[in-house]
């Protein structure tokens, strides 16, 4: 290939060349994202989400409980209005997105894509990455994701998230045992297992360790007089840094009474005991000098005589309080079969609903892995039965917690209501002779307005249709007051006004209304200035946060939607 020439280039262009070369990839996943550009994406350059209330689907049952929510429609325009409700709030993401398998399993742009479909990874990619990175912007600073996936996209997935996520910010993957009996195959082996990937906001972010029963432990953990779990060690210390150094501090003798049994560091009784191993090598003890005599003293500390010769041995007490996870999940309670398929027939009353839900106990341990606190904000965006709602209440009555879930779904196939919100509610209220947990959830569904050129129009367009969005950033749902120019709502002691008309005269009336009020009160008014109110206004107004409508909510679309 010929040399080209660059000397004819202005100024101008070399600089916009040199900008293309240093923007190429030299090392990571590269793909055709733009042979077949998202339709759903592409949507929002001429009309831009909002959310609308269903108030038919809500379910109340004690206000002092969690309210969750459901948002129905496209996950990429959920996943967009959530970036301005709740940019920055979700503690952990639970994602369970299509495999990708070639069996029809999902669509793009309207078409279920195949194992015929040439461009086929490229569009999973493509569908991934414009969801995960709207994800990301939701996170916490300590926030973490978790996508599962099986072999056909693993290799696919693990990079994209690392260029996403950053390689720093992975936490590991785990292998978890769905299927015990192998998915059946004439060539290759015989999978039981898919993969969890865990990957983290910052590099400061730890997974959290994971409590296990003393009885349900591989170890033998026993019960003393005083009721106190615990697990016999040797006193002698085996593995990495065990030997004994010349010098080493915790290579001393210990002594027993061989008559009365007691044990000191001090008084040299008439056993005289040695970290001294089997094969005669020096050790050190697992405990200082100074900590021997107290340990004693409390019977943590006790003698055996084995084959092997004087033996003593402490109660260890540590390990209770959580493990920290493993890359490999076996437990028989991952079945996807048993403890996923079975268990949503069983809530609701019929089969065949829902193919190949996750098993709850799957989902309940990826968000232990995953959250640090009883009240955790979580997300599932490719909710589909709604196991992750399940896991997040069951999870809340098992300690006391007050998690809550924000659950993303199509209605394909009326899945959204006939089965992720029918299971959430039977779960809530109750089945068949199963008592409820309770807990508040609130329905909303996807919708548009027109993306118009006209700035000034569109501002008052979205102000009109905002409103539902207000309501889920603040938490704040039910109407208590309202007039043509002005709404109020309100949750507990807390209350949300709308202003939708600046020009009107009453702004006075709903100010002498939101004056009455005692509680946390704050109020989205709209205003045609982009840079936000004019202070000066509100002077008189008690106690109240300000807002402006609707330029941060065209902010958030502007770096979105990149118009």
């Amino acid at each position: 290939m010929a040399k080209k020439d660059y000397t004819d280039l202005t100024k101008e262009e070399l600089i916009e060349l040199v900008n293309k070369l240093e923007g190429k990839k030299k090392y990571g996943l590269v793909w055709d994202e733009e042979k077949t550009p998202e339709k759903v994406v592409l949507d929002c350059q001429k009309k831009l989400p909002i959310l609308t209330s269903v108030k038919k689907n809500d379910i109340s049952t004690d206000e002092t409980e969690p309210t969750h929510i459901l948002i129905e429609g496209d996950n990429f325009h959920s996943l967009s209005v959530l970036n301005y409700t709740h940019s920055g709030q979700i503690d952990f993401i639970y994602a369970d997105p299509p495999y990708n398998t070639g069996a029809r399993d999902w669509k793009y742009n309207n078409n279920f894509v195949d194992n015929t479909d040439n461009f086929r990874h490229s569009k999973w990619l493509s569908f991934m990455k414009n969801r995960l990175t709207l994800a990301k912007s939701l996170l916490t600073d300590d926030g973490i994701i978790c996508v599962t996936i099986d072999d056909y996209e693993m290799p696919r997935l693990w990079l994209l998230m690392e260029e996403i996520f950053g390689s720093d910010n992975y936490l590991g993957t785990a292998a978890i045992r769905i299927n015990p009996g192998g998915r059946k195959s004439k060539r290759k082996l015989a999978a039981q297992h898919e993969y969890a990937l865990f990957f983290s906001v910052s590099n400061d972010t730890k997974v959290s360790k994971i409590y296990v029963a003393p009885e349900s432990k591989s170890h033998s953990y026993k019960k003393d007089e005083n009721g106190d779990w615990y697990e016999e060690r040797n006193l002698r210390k085996e593995g990495q840094d065990s030997i004994a150094k010349p010098g080493a501090k915790r290579y001393f003798p210990i002594y027993r009474n061989s008559d009365t049994g007691q044990i000191s560091s001090k008084i040299k009784f008439n056993q005289e005991i040695l970290p001294i191993d089997t094969k005669g090598q020096k050790r050190i003890w697992r405990r200082a000098e100074e900590d021997i005599d107290a340990l004693a003293d409390k019977g943590d500390i006790f003698y055996k005589k084995t084959k092997y010769g004087h033996q003593l041995y402490f109660k260890f007490k540590g390990g209770l309080k959580g493990e920290t996870p493993k890359s490999f999940w076996e437990d028989a309670k991952y079945s996807a079969s048993e403890h996923g398929t079975a268990i949503l027939d069983e809530v609701l009353g019929e089969s065949d609903l829902f193919p190949f839900p996750k098993s709850l106990y799957a989902v309940e341990d990826c968000i232990r892995v995953g959250t640090h606190k009883k009240d955790a904000k979580i997300l599932d965006f490719f909710a589909g039965s709604g196991t992750t709602g399940q896991a997040v209440l069951n999870l809340n009555k098992e300690d006391n917690g007050s998690r809550e879930f924000i659950l993303c779904t199509n209605n394909e196939n009326k899945i959204a209501e006939e089965v992720t919100l029918q299971r959430v509610n039977n779960i809530i209220k109750g089945y068949k002779d199963v008592q409820g947990l309770g807990s508040n959830l609130r329905y909303f569904k996807t919708g548009f307005i027109a993306n118009t050129k006209n700035k000034d129009q569109l501002r008052l367009n979205i102000t009109k249709k905002c409103t539902e969005m207000l309501c889920l950033k603040e938490g704040i749902y039910n109407l208590f007051k309202e007039n043509e120019d002005w709404k109020i709502f309100k949750y507990g002691n807390k209350y949300l006004a709308v202003y939708y008309d600046f020009a009107s005269i009453s702004l006075e009336g709903l100010k002498d209304e939101m004056n009455k009020l005692e509680g946390e009160k704050v109020l989205y008014c709209f205003t045609v200035n982009p840079y936000g109110l004019e202070i000066e206004n509100f002077d008189d107004w008690e106690n109240i946060r300000l807002e402006p409508i609707p330029q941060k909510i065209l902010d958030v679309y502007k770096r979105i939607f990149k118009k």
